[in-house]
């Protein structure tokens, strides 16, 4: 099963300066058959304008991927860490027991990410954070695991997670292809930019991609292409 699920179409909200666009339920926006798939619970497409950002807020039991497209955000919290994840890097927060985190636009021009969250398998662990370069160059034609719970990903860069799923990264020139075993695992892609067809079906930029009981992907690149997937596992 490949579903499109159209960027016009996600959940919207705008506050003037956070401009987010929901691939599930979140916040103010709730549909009871976009709660998750699999183990993944979030995936906001998120633009925050500069001088601004979220404000101190707590998280527990929750692991927090964020990819950023377009410049930069800072992030600050409970335990003393800081730091400033631009385009080409992401940052990963264990919330585990409990973080008090801000994250802010600190440049000029406007930020655009994308925020996801998986939930973790196991509860109670300790709270972290992390910012790792993942420069495109080292993506091009190929699904690059970046943050993974999966132990077939050990020794491979990826920075670790508590949730059984992993995100994969990949830039693809037009008209070139490349391949993805799933074995039937749900996973989810969003071109973050370009446009691709995934087993023959078109998809465009920022569309979602809901997939489950296939085996393999064989995406192509119909113009050049940003590509963002996760895989992850049934939920029990």
């Amino acid at each position: 099963m490949i579903e499109i699920r159209p960027f016009a179409n996600l959940g919207k909200s705008d506050h003037g300066w956070l401009k987010a666009n929901f691939h599930f339920s979140f916040a103010g926006y709730q549909n009871r058959n976009r709660m998750h798939w699999g183990a993944l619970r979030v995936w906001n497409n998120d633009r925050i304008a500069p001088g601004t950002g979220f404000d101190p807020h707590p998280h527990r039991d929750m692991e927090i991927v964020t990819y950023v497209m377009k410049g930069a955000i800072t992030h600050e919290d409970n335990l003393g860490n800081k730091g400033r994840t631009g385009a080409g890097q992401i940052q990963i927060m264990s919330a585990g027991t409990g973080i008090v985190h801000a994250e802010y636009n600190r440049e000029v021009e406007e930020t655009e990410l994308f925020q996801i969250w998986l939930l973790p398998n196991k509860q109670g662990a300790a709270p972290r954070w992390e910012t790792r370069d993942f420069p495109t160059g080292g993506r091009d034609g190929k699904l690059v695991p970046l943050a993974s719970g999966f132990a077939r990903h050990d020794g491979q860069g990826a920075i670790p997670l508590h949730a059984d799923g992993a995100l994969y990264a990949a830039t693809v020139k037009a008209g070139d292809t490349l391949t993805h075993a799933l074995d039937g695992r749900p996973a989810y892609l969003v071109p973050a930019r370009g446009a691709i067809t995934v087993n023959g079906v078109a998809v465009n930029t920022r569309d979602g991609v809901a997939i489950e009981g296939v085996d393999a992907l064989a995406i192509v690149a119909t113009e050049d292409a940003e590509i963002v997937l996760v895989e992850t596992m049934p939920l029990n």
